[in-house]
């Protein structure tokens, strides 16, 4: 009998295999798993077997990001970092600060500002000129939907109060007229297109940057959400085929190429020359990713009824459906015919029916092809439309993190949605009992891309650390088991990687031990667990 490369001993195993849950050994060799069970596995162990004796600690597969977005995040944390605090003046003092250490940069960049830090969620053009009043700034706030300017910037885009809204986006105004200083969606191009572009050495810099940290927290494989050039950033796609051609990308990335809501069917040919120019090593680009809405804080998600206002009356707003829905039905339907994955962000209910209303019209004219289409965010859902997941074969790609009570949800979110519609917010519980396949992901640079603090709210509905006792609607907590699915097999699905995800002889040696065993803890102390180890092909990619 020939021995393996790799024996993990001493369990618990969690295997995600229906078949046999618990393990407590495993057995590597190459990059593949050869065996799965308890003592006997121990036989495959000889003169040069590495064995990692788990000391009760848990093996698992190896968590996958299904919504990242990498490089962009990789890049901004060598940028003015904002995300670490909710203050408005720490905000600005970090700002100061960086322009300081940076006299020479032509820019102030960055960003990650919370939009409770300030009233209505929108600060302003002269407190970033305060600090700064000689250069522009432009900082992009935590979700990325909207960016902070100062009147330099302000100026050197030609925005004053005569400058009209974009058609995908709006220039936050005084009563006046006069722009304020937030830019929110497609308005924050106006400025962002002026703004000097990373170079190739930048943007490799940032892949690594990213994927040493997404490693760092158990993440061996990951969707990259948005590839292509947008809001004047150059294509990120480079940075991946460099690192896949020199060996420095180790983990396993699907690129998602980005669909310009601006153009139409005339860009499928390029983005079929895309799709076969970004395929080397680990990294592939087959899926397309198509931005249906915006987010509610800002009001662009797209809704079936409009917002509320501030005294709970109807607007007349209903947000921003980005793509008309017959022409979305259309260019999914195409690209379905073409075996592209579709990526779907959908936010608000009305963007998440037509969605679903695009890969009906899709299987309706090509039948089923298994392209594991999916949509990302869900933050509403109608109830009518959650049995339409598994009927259609949609995936549902979660950020768990988003669903617990925090101020942007309570102050930002509630009151504008109402009472029932904020009902329908990430309905995991739903979709799970109504047979849907869950997949999830971070968003990160959005939100943290730590999967043992998605799992946490996921399973708990409260962020890690709350101590209020309040429970973001408890009917929709799921349990650990199905959560462990949605973050390692549910995602590897959707990312194309049907050999990853479970551990089982013959599937690839992507593996994750964790400091302790979560599955037998109790559920408020999941997020203290932390990763110890992380294998990809059986290669040590983390830890000691």
């Amino acid at each position: 009998m020939s021995t393996a490369d790799l024996v993990f001993t001493g369990g618990p195993v969690f295997t995600g295999d229906p078949a046999r849950t618990r393990a407590s050994s495993l057995a590597v060799t190459g990059e593949r798993i050869v065996a799965v069970g308890h003592d006997e596995v121990r036989e495959l162990v000889g003169p040069s077997t590495e064995v990692v004796d788990l000391t009760g600690k848990l093996l698992v597969p190896g968590f996958q990001d299904a919504h990242v977005h990498a490089v962009f995040g990789g890049v901004e944390l060598a940028q003015c970092d904002l995300s670490g605090t909710t203050g408005a003046d720490e905000y600005l003092r970090i700002v100061a600060g960086y322009a300081a250490a940076h006299p020479d940069l032509e820019w102030i960049t960055g960003g990650g500002w919370s939009m409770e830090s300030f009233a209505g969620g929108l600060p302003t053009r002269q407190l970033l000129d305060s600090v700064v009043p000689d250069r522009p700034v432009l900082l992009v706030n935590r979700d990325h939907h909207g960016s902070w300017a100062n009147t330099r910037a302000l100026e050197l885009a030609g925005i004053t109060a005569d400058t009209p809204d974009p058609a995908d986006g709006r220039i936050e105004r005084d009563a006046s007229g006069r722009p304020t200083g937030v830019l929110q969606e497609g308005a924050s191009d106006l400025v962002s297109r002026l703004v000097p572009a990373s170079t190739p050495a930048d943007r490799v810099a940032g892949l690594l940057r990213a994927q040493e940290l997404l490693h760092s927290l158990g993440i061996t494989g990951w969707q990259d959400a948005l590839l292509g050039e947008f809001s004047g950033k150059p294509d990120p796609s480079d940075a991946y085929l460099t690192a896949a051609q020199d060996g420095t990308l180790t983990a396993r990335v699907t690129g998602a190429l980005w669909w310009d809501r601006g153009r139409g069917a005339e860009q499928i040919p390029e983005l079929l020359a895309l799709r076969e120019k970004s395929r080397h090593g680990r990294f592939r680009a087959g899926s397309v990713k198509i931005m249906q809405d915006g987010i509610a804080e800002n009001f662009t998600a797209a809704l079936t009824s409009p917002y509320l206002d501030g005294c709970g009356c109807a607007t007349a707003n209903s947000g921003m459906s980005f793509v008309d829905p017959a022409e979305l039905r259309a260019h999914v339907t195409a690209l379905d015919a073409l075996d592209f994955q579709v990526h779907f962000h959908a936010l608000g209910d009305r963007a998440v029916r037509e969605a679903l209303d695009a890969i009906e019209a899709a299987v309706a004219a090509n039948g089923r092809r298994g392209n594991r289409h999916h949509l990302a965010h869900l933050q509403v859902v109608h109830p009518d439309d959650i049995a339409r997941f598994a009927r259609l074969g949609a995936l549902a790609n979660i950020q768990p993190l988003w669903a617990a009570h925090e101020p942007q949800m309570d102050e930002l979110t509630i009151p504008f949605l109402g009472p029932e519609r904020a009902a329908w917010q990430y309905p995991f519980g739903s979709l799970v009992r109504a047979g849907a396949t869950l997949v999830a992901g971070s968003d990160w640079p959005v939100s943290s891309p730590d999967p043992l603090a998605g799992l946490h709210v996921a399973v708990n509905r409260a962020l890690p650390g709350a101590t209020d006792g309040r429970v973001f609607l408890p009917e929709q907590r799921i349990d650990l088991t199905t959560a462990l699915g949605a973050y390692t097999a549910g995602s590897a699905h959707v990312n194309g990687h049907d050999d990853a995800g479970s551990l089982r002889p013959g599937h690839l040696a992507d593996l994750v031990v964790l400091d302790r065993d979560i599955l037998s803890g109790p559920p408020e102390e999941i997020a203290d667990a932390r990763v110890e180890q992380t294998f990809v092909g059986g290669v040590r990619v983390h830890g000691a």
